[in-house]
C-alpha cells in the first residue's frame, strides 16, 4: 500500500478488518512493524515498513505471512520488501483528492485473474454514492 504520512493507510485497514468482521482495535505499527487483527474467516496481518532502510528479518515475516492462505497481508511502504512480494498481488495506492484533504483517490492495481472481482465492486460503490 502507498501513501504519503497521514495518507489513510491505517484507516484503510481499520475499514478491511471492521469489513472482515473483526471487533480487534486497529493501531498503526509505524513503531512495532507489525500488527496481528484476528477476523472470523482469517487473519489479517499489517506491516509497516516505513522506518526500515532494509527489510532484514522482517522479510521472513512478510514471505510467512503471504504463504498462509488463512491470511489477509497488508504491507505499507511496500518498496522496501518488494522483492518478497508476490507479483499477482493487490496494490493499493492512496492520494489526496484535489481541493479537499480530508478525501482520497484509490488506485488499485491486481492481476487479471481479479478482474471481474473489482468490476463487481466498482460497480456496487457507484451505486452508494450519492
Amino acid at each position: 500500500m502507498r501513501s504519503d504520512l497521514g495518507g489513510g493507510k491505517t484507516t484503510f485497514v481499520k475499514g478491511l478488518a471492521r469489513g472482515a468482521g473483526s471487533k480487534a482495535k486497529v493501531a498503526s505499527p509505524t513503531f512495532t512493524l507489525s500488527r496481528v487483527y484476528q477476523a472470523p474467516e482469517f487473519t489479517i496481518n499489517h506491516f509497516d515498513f516505513y522506518r526500515l532502510n532494509d527489510a532484514g528479518v522482517m522479510a521472513d515475516q512478510l514471505a510467512e505471512s503471504i504463504s498462509s492462505s488463512q491470511t489477509v497481508t497488508v504491507v505499507e511502504w511496500a518498496d522496501i520488501a518488494a522483492n518478497v512480494l508476490p507479483e499477482g498481488r493487490i496494490s493499493i495506492e492512496l492520494k489526496p483528492a484535489s481541493g479537499n484533504s480530508e478525501e482520497r483517490r484509490i488506485t488499485f492495481s491486481y492481476p487479471e485473474s481479479e478482474r471481474e472481482v473489482f468490476a463487481a465492486m466498482e460497480t456496487a460503490w457507484q451505486e452508494v454514492e450519492p
